[in-house]
């Protein structure tokens, strides 16, 4: 809105007019009774949105739409969709009106699609220029049935369901939640649960828009059911998940028949077997006492034998003889027992076996990667260019044992050096290939080219060739002229550096139109030169610097980032990396990293330094 002049606009197609690919093409409608040529600067600065809709499209597959309105009427849809209404005005719609009367980023409640994706759900937010006096409001879609399907409808148990509530308590989502057949300019009224003649149900339903968490029984038509609630934090929404009492006791009514089942079957086995022992001993005490010692011995050796067999097993496994097995052949549960335990023994070796399987397996990726990290820390310069007048230091520092963040110094000419900081999306070995894909194109596309515009367009034509996943690679190019105490620059996305002069507390960011690279093929880059004065500081880095997040989850930020600096900035440059270092690690404290961090600061030389060095 403020540069509108500055962006270029893109051409898009009308309800009537059908692109060969959806996906390269805008669709743009204006309602009758538009002025279109009173809107003709605007209609050109909202044609400038197309690569950040592409873009933000791109970036999330749950995303059905997304797309700008203006209160002038007119409208710009990423992909084009047929079916559009030629006369569909956006001011019209609860999520433009919504947007504009609160001031703020909005849900909508569910309505039916216009553009036939059935039920949705429309995240809308308001911006403005009053010079201008411009007002757009930027939308994004999704539908019931994506909720329904990612998050929502996710079997608990075998009766178990969840749902969605929103701060009135109607019903967001739930299996099965549909429009049926209405239309689209047709009111949709889902489920409102204060509207049930429950008033358990209305009570949870209180406590839910309340933003309370908790677990309530609900009685229903058939039969009680337990409803597990919690806040959606941001929304003002509250997700509910419903089981039957039955089910969630089930198990625990099994397992107190089955203990009651044993105890009775071993209570009647002891018994008969003591009746046995009894009646033997009475026959035998009244036929022959002699009788009596001899079958007293035998029982008695009848039941030790077994105890003496196990005990002699038992201490041969304890010495490591898993192959040993316990002989037991007497048809009671002495022979039971003895098969338990020759197949525990059995099952110890195949665990153990397993475990040293597992642990080899383990050490041999441990080292792989290990000798990953080392392969992947050779493609980072071993030191900084040294340039008179100018001190360079960086720092790298992966989250996993590999990562996706690069930097490099590239020697353009004889006197000229590009600076490279670039950050892969995602983390792990696949970010750590993308990255060193990415690295060997820049470098190439780079070397010798002192156009640093044309060299990163150049490399995101190599990158969107070769890559087949749908990762890019935000960066930051810049081609340094010690001899002119200048920097040329584009920035691909990426964290704005921050540059600091001598002398003066504030920070100019290093900005420049640019989106991330193997995104769209055919990329524009805006190049800004800027001069280096004597003293100036600028700081390079990745966002896994100012998103580094403390036990609260609480990021480091930008503002804590900029007093790092200012703290340090009379140090030397790998001073400066070392200060923001130890800020970051004193913020999170014991939190682990979950990004790769990289630093990249240059030093010029203040008037005294540049004396020191002529002399």
């Amino acid at each position: 809105m403020k540069n509108a002049d500055d962006y270029p606009s893109y051409p898009a197609s009308t309800p009537l007019e059908v692109p060969s690919d959806p996906l390269s093409t805008t669709l743009l409608v204006i309602p009758p009774g538009v002025d279109t040529a009173v809107l003709d600067r605007e209609a050109m600065a909202l044609s400038s949105l197309d690569p950040v809709m592409r873009s933000v499209y791109a970036s999330d597959p749950r995303l059905s739409l997304v797309y700008v309105g203006s209160a002038s009427g007119v409208t710009r849809v990423y992909p084009w969709s047929g079916g559009l209404d030629p006369a569909f005005d956006p001011r019209t719609r609860s999520w433009f009106q919504n947007a504009v009367s609160q001031e703020n980023l909005t849900w909508s409640e569910p309505y039916i699609d216009v553009l036939g994706h059935g039920l949705t759900v429309t995240c809308s937010v308001p911006v403005r220029n009053s010079p201008e006096n411009w007002t757009w409001v930027i939308g994004s879609d999704v539908t019931i049935e994506t909720i329904n399907r990612q998050i929502i409808q996710t079997q608990i148990g075998g009766r178990g369901y969840a749902m969605l509530l929103d701060s009135e308590g109607n019903v967001i989502s739930r299996p099965g939640l549909k429009a049926g057949d209405l239309r689209w300019d047709e009111s949709f009224q889902t489920e409102n649960l204060f509207s049930v003649n429950n008033s358990a149900l209305q009570g949870v339903a209180a406590r839910m828009i309340a933003g309370e968490r908790g677990i309530a029984k609900v009685p229903f038509a058939d039969g009680e059911r337990y409803v597990a609630y919690a806040p959606v934090d941001h929304l003002h929404w509250s997700v509910g998940i419903v089981m039957p009492v039955e089910d969630v006791i089930a198990p625990a009514l099994r397992t107190g028949k089955a203990i009651s089942s044993s105890a009775t079957e071993s209570s009647e086995h002891v018994s008969g077997q003591m009746g046995t022992i009894q009646q033997v001993f009475l026959a035998t005490l009244l036929v022959f006492l002699v009788a009596v010692g001899i079958l007293s011995y035998q029982f008695s050796r009848m039941i030790t034998r077994p105890l003496e067999l196990l005990k002699s097993g038992s201490e041969s496994i304890g010495k490591g003889n898993l192959d040993n097995r316990v002989e037991i052949e007497s048809g009671d549960e002495f022979e039971d027992l003895a098969h338990s335990f020759n197949q525990m023994a059995a099952d110890l070796k195949a665990r153990i076996a397993d475990l040293k399987r597992t642990t080899a397996e383990k050490e041999r990726m441990e080292k792989e990667l290990e000798i990953a990290r080392g392969i992947q820390q050779s493609f980072l310069p071993d030191a900084p260019p040294s340039i008179p007048g100018i001190e360079i230091a960086a720092r790298n520092i992966p989250a996993m044992e590999v990562g996706g963040d690069f930097y490099d110094f590239i020697p353009v000419s004889e006197h000229h050096w590009g600076l490279v900081i670039a950050d892969v999306s995602g983390k792990g070995v696949p970010a750590a290939l993308f990255m060193a894909l990415s690295r060997t194109l820049v470098r190439a596309s780079t070397a010798s080219n002192p156009d640093p515009a044309r060299s990163i367009a150049h490399a995101n034509r190599l990158i969107c060739a070769d890559s087949k996943t749908s990762m890019f690679v935000t960066l930051f190019y810049a081609i340094l002229d010690p001899s002119g105490m200048t920097i040329s620059y584009v920035n691909a996305g990426h964290n704005p550096p921050l540059l600091l002069h001598q002398g003066d507390a504030g920070v100019v960011l290093l900005k420049a139109r640019g989106v991330a690279l193997g995104v769209i093929e055919e990329l524009e880059l805006e190049s800004v030169t800027l001069p280096i004065r004597p003293g100036d500081l600028l700081v390079l880095y990745t966002d896994g610097v100012t998103e580094a997040v403390n036990r609260e989850m609480v990021e480091f930020g930008e503002a804590r980032l900029e007093e790092a600096i200012n703290r340090h900035r009379n140090a030397t440059a790998g001073g400066v990396i070392i200060g923001i270092l130890d800020a970051i690690t004193a913020f999170i404290g014991e939190q682990p990293q979950h990004d790769d961090i990289t630093l990249v600061v240059l030093k010029s030389a203040d008037e005294q330094g540049r004396k020191n060095q002529e002399r």
